[in-house]
Formats: structure tokens, C-alpha cells, sequence
């Protein structure tokens, strides 16, 4: 009997999706990432690790129904990165949930200096691009949970790295920052 967490199985799907658009990805500008794919492989289980099972489900047919399609979401969101094309989704929501994203990045920029440098400004277009390859529907889901998220004082981004420190052995992000020279 497998015992795993059933959100668990929905990210490994995913993630085993967007591994194969990754790969194939032919950008101007190389993502280190490509050159470490069990690091991209981390990176995005971590970005999933804090959302419920209705977000994940929503996602995983964003990108079932893109595969099936033959779209790349990778190739997408690298390209808009470049601003190679153009906005690939005008919803309302993008804006909403990337402010929220980056008070978060900002409230961490502040408590962990040393493992989150520079101005953000990357962070924020990086979210934005990936938010573009989104349906509405995920985007509605993620925009009320992240709301919801915030409204309780929660703090998603720094929910993922500590599970991702915590992943690498350290206790908590405090530990890792005093680690860094």
C-alpha cells in the first residue's frame, strides 16, 4: 500500500511534464537549470509545496492539456521572459498575485540578506511570465488561496524555502542564513 501524500503524486506528475518541456526548451538566454535538471526538478516541486490539492489538480490539466495541444509552457514563459512574444494571458489576477509574491520575496530580501539578494526585479518578471501560461481557472484558484494565505498572515514564499532548506538538512532558513559566510 503506498502511503505517500496524494498532493505528492500530483506534483510528481507535473513536475515529470514540465521536465520534458524543460528539456526541450531553445531560449536565447541559457538557464543554468538546464544544465542541473534535479536541481529544476527540486526548484519546482518546492514552488508547488505549499498548494492545496484543488490548485495542483488545476495545474496538472494546465499542462496535460498544453502537452496534448503541443505547446510547450516552458518555451512560453522563456519567451516572454525575452519579451520575444507577446503577453500570452491579460488576466486581472497576474498583477495581483505577483504583488503578493513579491511583498512576500521583499519580507524575506529584508530577514535573510544573504540568501536573498538583488532588487527582485527578476523574481517579479519570472512570476509573471509563468502566471501568464496559466489558465483562468488556476489562476482564480491560486489568486483566492494566496489571498486567503496573506489574510492570515502566511507568508507562501518563505513556506517554500523553508521547506526546501529543511530538504537540504538545515532546520530552518534562520540556520542557513547564518551558515552563508
Amino acid at each position: 500500500m503506498n502511503s505517500k501524500d496524494p498532493n505528492q503524486e500530483i506534483i510528481e506528475h507535473i513536475v515529470e511534464i514540465e521536465l520534458g518541456m524543460f528539456q526541450s526548451v531553445n531560449s536565447t538566454v541559457h538557464s543554468p537549470c538546464q544544465d542541473h535538471l534535479k536541481t529544476f526538478q527540486v526548484m519546482r516541486k518546492m514552488h508547488y509545496s505549499v498548494f492545496p490539492k484543488e490548485i495542483l489538480e488545476s495545474y496538472l490539466l494546465d499542462v496535460q492539456l498544453a502537452k496534448d495541444a503541443g505547446r510547450n509552457l516552458m518555451t512560453e514563459k522563456y519567451a516572454r521572459m525575452e519579451d520575444r512574444i507577446p503577453p500570452l494571458n491579460s488576466s486581472e489576477l497576474i498583477p495581483q498575485i505577483v504583488a503578493l509574491e513579491a511583498h512576500w520575496m521583499a519580507q524575506l530580501r529584508l530577514r535573510y540578506p544573504r540568501m536573498f539578494q538583488g532588487s527582485g526585479e527578476m523574481f517579479e518578471i519570472y512570476a509573471r511570465c509563468e502566471l501568464e501560461t496559466l489558465s483562468v481557472r488556476t489562476l482564480r484558484y491560486l489568486f483566492d488561496f494566496m489571498r486567503l494565505a496573506h489574510q492570515d498572515g502566511r507568508n507562501l514564499v518563505k513556506e517554500r524555502y523553508e521547506s526546501l532548506v529543511r530538504s537540504f538538512g538545515y532546520a530552518s532558513l534562520e540556520e542557513k542564513e547564518n551558515s552563508i559566510d
